[in-house]
């Protein structure tokens, strides 16, 4: 049994992509503090010899690499930072009087 809410198409498609932009912008939030949070990892790589390397493009291939792990941890759940951020600003946006959705 599907429930339907009285809520025109036009306001809840709105709604949508709001919560959907705010979703993306938590596991973007997540995904910038896990790079801060790997990048210590990153930084006593040495190279295939052994030998500390100074080579600029290893380390920008280095740093793209971080920040793909960091994303997908992020998009998989991560930490639950994302999770949290987007429970905690749904519950502030539904406080707000003007924003308060009314039940039928």
């Amino acid at each position: 049994m599907k429930i339907t809410t009285a809520i025109p198409n036009q306001i809840s498609d709105r709604a949508e992509k709001q919560h959907s932009k705010l979703v993306d912008a938590a596991q973007q939030f997540e995904s910038m503090l896990m790079q801060e949070i790997l990048k210590p990892m990153r930084s006593g790589q040495d190279g295939l010899n052994g030998e500390k390397s100074d080579d600029s493009a290893a380390d920008t291939i280095s740093s793209f690499g971080t920040e793909a792990v960091a994303k997908a941890i992020s998009k998989r759940g991560g930490l639950g930072i994302a999770n949290h951020v987007v429970r905690q600003v749904t519950l502030e946006y539904e406080k707000s009087p003007e924003n308060r959705v009314p039940r039928y």
